[in-house]
């Protein structure tokens, strides 16, 4: 693995945590530097990073107002 992709790998914290906890994706960067990308979209799913993840952390929120606003009326 080059010091480039080992770089990036430790400059972003959510694929970094991934490997940490499911080391068997070392496998597949060795032998493609390219998985590096899909590794991305795997640590975003996992950890909710996504957009859509976020538009619906927002969504609940606002859910979560609106009945504490109905319990108060």
């Amino acid at each position: 693995m080059d010091k480039l992709l080992l770089e990036k790998i430790r400059n972003n914290p959510p694929v970094y945590s991934l490997l940490r906890e499911e080391s068997y994706h070392y496998k597949y960067l060795l032998r493609d530097p390219s998985y590096y990308k899909e590794l991305e979209q795997i640590a975003k799913e996992k950890y909710k990073l996504r957009k859509i993840d976020k538009l619906e952390r927002v969504l609940d929120n606002i859910d979560l107002i609106k009945t504490f606003i109905d319990v108060l009326e």
